[in-house]
């Protein structure tokens, strides 16, 4: 009896080498906007050897207040990128959250101390996390990113995606594999494909965005505080070590932008512990925006990938905008790599756009909404009788791993998070192919 030869593959690393799989990639991978996310999936694709080109619109980085908090599905992806350590050391985690009433007496409070720390809250204002992973960028040499790069038409085929750039020294047609829209809630390559369409709504009052240096340790407040009112509504929230605060709150929508700056003091000594003046805070900056739920109609056409506020919108109350589109990028990356590396083929990308529209729409979406809503409440006084959340909340007080447990549900710890990963191609299935190759 002739044996045969018995081969073992330790891992999916060594059955592609005995496979010798070819990659599928003729050809880089765009990414249009160099915001955090579409820097994250650089990174990502960089690490794997995947040639990647960034580009971006402006001349810079945007420095505008917007996302601060990082929930624990983005923060295991920035950790699997390996950033974590640098946001972490450069920002900080916040000790606890609570619901307050206009008073600031609290509502109901939920500590974090007994979160696991891979899955802590993670506070950065979102620019300076932006600058981390470009810096980390940096020192791959697969990974290009170019600023003062316009997209402005593109086009696709069977083989391949093109755009047409407008880049510094003159217009100029670039193809790749895929290109990602990761370019912010104007994306230029969702109005390409889609048009003005974008389904969803407007909430009616202004959001502002304000970073402030103001002592509301003097004040006995948490390190996340949400005050409770139909008219004083707002979130503050330490976003750094050396005193910087995040104040977000509402105005009419009937005001201009010019009229909502305009009446920034006035609504800090109505709002604010302490009543204070202009001469008790100082601004760093403040950002009058538009807010809005919506979803694209698909993540995925032929070559053109979407991701991130590209993708969907959602009010930043709990932090699900940005943390969303980080938990996008890192399946994203997922879906890419194992085509790449002949683990999946181009369908796995339909199960991107299933599975992260579907997350969205009945998570991120609804969640979202729910925390806003829950500080425009019209009887902050009955918000425990009104509100199973709140009242959850507050009859954990007394059980810290009830309230870490309830923390974690809140910011959708397991909810937002889908591994991709399971659609490989099976190592039993390969296996079975490279024994037929050795009994050939």
């Amino acid at each position: 009896m002739t044996m045969k030869p018995q081969y073992h593959m330790s891992n999916e690393a060594d059955l592609k080498q005995f496979l010798f799989v070819p990659s599928p990639f003729a050809r880089q991978v765009i990414i249009v906007g160099a915001g955090p996310a579409g820097l994250l999936l650089a990174l990502f694709l960089s690490k794997e050897k995947i040639p990647v080109h960034v580009l971006e619109a402006a001349s810079e980085i945007d420095s505008q207040p917007r996302a601060t908090h990082y929930g624990p599905a983005g923060v295991q992806e920035l950790e699997r990128a390996g950033v974590l350590e640098a946001i972490r050391a450069e920002g900080f985690l916040p000790k606890d959250l609570c619901w307050r009433k206009e008073d600031g007496n609290i509502i109901a409070e939920l500590q974090q101390e007994h979160i696991p720390l891979h899955s802590r809250v993670t506070s950065l204002p979102v620019n300076r996390v932006a600058h981390i992973i470009l810096d980390a960028l940096r020192q791959h040499p697969t990974a290009k990113v170019d600023f003062n790069c316009k997209v402005t038409r593109t086009g696709q085929d069977d083989d391949k995606a093109w755009a047409e750039v407008q880049m510094p020294d003159g217009v100029k047609t670039l193809e790749a594999s895929y290109i990602v829209g990761s370019d912010g809630a104007s994306s230029t390559i969702r109005k390409n494909l889609f048009g003005d369409s974008f389904p969803g709504r407007t909430w009616e009052p202004w959001l502002i965005a304000s970073n402030v240096y103001y002592d509301f340790d003097a004040h006995g407040w948490d390190d996340i505080n949400f005050i409770i009112h139909p008219q004083n509504w707002f979130m503050a929230a330490r976003i750094t070590k050396n005193g910087l605060w995040r104040i977000t709150y509402g105005e009419d929508g009937e005001l201009t932008r010019e009229q909502c700056i305009e009446r920034q003091h006035e609504r800090y000594r109505s709002m604010l512990p302490g009543n204070p003046g202009p001469e008790q805070y100082k601004v760093a900056n403040i950002s009058p925006y538009r807010v809005h739920q919506r979803c694209a109609e698909k993540f995925r056409v032929g070559r053109f990938l979407l991701v991130a506020d590209a993708a969907h919108l959602c009010n930043p109350f709990g932090g699900f905008g940005l943390t969303s589109g980080i938990v996008d990028v890192g399946g994203l990356y997922d879906c890419l790599s194992g085509i790449y590396n002949g683990l999946a083929d181009e369908s796995i990308l339909d199960k991107y756009d299933e599975v992260r529209r579907r997350i969205f729409i009945e998570q991120v979406d609804k969640l979202s909404t729910a925390n806003l809503q829950r500080v425009m409440m019209t009887e902050p006084d009955r918000a425990l009788e009104l509100d199973p959340f709140l009242n959850a909340a507050a009859n954990a007080k007394k059980d810290p791993e009830a309230a870490a447990r309830l923390a974690q549900m809140a910011r959708g710890a397991n909810a937002l998070k889908h591994d991709f990963r399971q659609y490989y191609k099976t190592l039993k299935t390969e296996s079975s192919a490279s024994e037929n190759l050795c009994s050939a």
